[in-house]
């Protein structure tokens, strides 16, 4: 693991000392990129830096975005938290511990992490899901579900410093960086196109195909070299197609 390589985003925080305290835990557990979806004036600065006290620093080299897909672009992988299951929520779900392990191969190869947690009141709405690429859900009481944000920044951020504690040497030996998802979203631009051109869905069900290769191909970490190829196949099959 690379803690270097995982950057917190945190989705319309409401409250400067929630995002100060964000700060501090993330700080002790050695992890420092620090992204923001929203606007730095609408915090109250004094209140951010008395709870992060000596992890302001953090603060201070925030990055603002105005939103996750754009926080996320020059990212390999993004796990978006939640508490919440349903119909249009994703399938597939990671446990923290899980999640540093999924992390460690792609940081210690030289690509980004992200790990997104949405806004205290409202958590990360559908939409906001679906711009991750994958999802991660913290274990609580069913009656008493709902985590501060600060407290569940520190859950997963401690996992991921665990898994650094366990793999020191660093590399896992898989030989490439993984593509971010700026360039990711090619590939599935160019999957798609040709599927589309053999009439393989309806046009309406663009957007499902596209979140679908989304997901499945940022999980298995594509190089360079792997998304080249894939395109090339998928080209190769629609001329095929054509003719």
């Amino acid at each position: 693991m690379n803690l270097d390589n995982v950057y917190i985003i945190l989705d319309r925080p409401e409250e400067s000392r929630n995002v100060g305290a964000a700060c501090r835990a993330m700080a002790n557990n050695s992890v420092s990129h620090l992204r923001i979806i929203g606007k730095k004036e609408d915090f109250d600065d004094e209140r951010v830096r008395i709870l992060a006290i000596h992890a302001a620093n953090l603060w201070e080299n925030c990055e603002f975005f105005d939103n996750i897909t754009e926080a996320t672009k020059d990212c390999a992988i993004s796990f978006g938290t939640t508490r919440r299951k349903g119909k249009r929520r994703r399938d597939k779900y990671y446990f923290p511990e899980e999640a540093a392990v999924k992390a460690d191969g792609i940081s210690s190869s030289g690509a980004k992490v992200a790990i997104v947690f949405g806004n205290e009141r409202t958590g990360l709405t559908d939409e906001e899901l679906n711009e991750c690429t994958s999802a991660v859900t913290i274990p609580s009481s069913e009656g008493f579900a709902s985590l501060n944000l600060s407290h569940a920044v520190q859950i997963l951020c401690y996992h991921f410093f665990r898994q650094n504690e366990k793999t020191l040497k660093g590399h896992d030996g898989s030989g490439f960086t993984p593509i971010d998802l700026g360039r990711l979203d090619k590939t599935v631009t160019s999957l798609t196109d040709d599927l589309q051109k053999i009439g393989f869905f309806k046009i309406t069900g663009r957007d499902d195909q596209e979140r679908f290769w989304t997901d499945i191909l940022s999980r298995a970490g594509l190089s360079e070299g792997e998304a080249q190829y894939l395109e090339k196949i998928f080209s190769k099959m629609s001329g095929l197609k054509s003719k």
